[in-house]
């Protein structure tokens, strides 16, 4: 069992204009960075054996705010990106909905196995996540370890953490630089 902090980026433009954003390399806006100054002020007295972040550029920026502060590295995985939404990355929800009416559908009926096009499900990316962070674990017995990442790639994690089906998953995802401590046991 390894204790995880799991932080999710600061804000971004697409954020504020409700984009999916997906595996597109958005920096953090001036809000962003504010709040992941904030959330390593809040954070800068505890312990952390190691901090680990999404290669895309809105965590990396985010989960170095903290690194400065607490004296560690920032060690980048980038199984810990978000999901891949194909070609939805930059557009509006109601642009993919006119755009995409049936793999929109899909995603209404079947959101854990439906995938945008050029994308992937949201089962795919539960896979993905949940291998580096049993990995990163494995590593790191002692704990805490920062995990700097994406909603809906955290919710993921908060799906298996509590043993909540992947039907779950949007209803999980987590604020802006929201943190959440949870217990990480390796699945055998």
């Amino acid at each position: 069992m390894t204790r995880l902090v799991l932080i999710r980026h600061g804000k971004t433009d697409w954020n504020l204009e409700g984009r999916y954003q997906g595996q597109a390399d958005q920096p953090l806006n001036e809000l962003g960075r504010s709040q992941a100054e904030k959330l390593a002020e809040q954070l800068a007295g505890q312990t952390f054996e190691a901090i680990y972040s999404s290669d895309l550029r809105r965590a990396q920026e985010t989960a170095r705010y903290l690194a400065e502060k607490v004296g560690l590295q920032v060690q980048l995985e980038t199984r810990l990106r978000e999901v891949n939404q194909g070609e939805w990355e930059g557009m509006l929800v109601g642009d993919i909905a006119a755009n995409y009416p049936n793999e929109w559908e899909m995603l209404q009926r079947d959101p854990v196995h439906a995938r945008p096009p050029g994308g992937e499900s949201a089962a795919e990316l539960s896979t993905r996540i949940w291998e580096a962070v049993d990995e990163i674990s494995a590593r790191h017995t002692a704990g805490p370890v920062v995990i700097v990442s994406h909603g809906l790639a955290l919710a993921a994690i908060l799906c298996r953490v509590r043993n909540l089906p992947l039907s779950r998953i949007f209803r999980l995802v987590p604020d802006n630089t929201h943190s959440i401590e949870v217990d990480w046991y390796i699945c055998s």
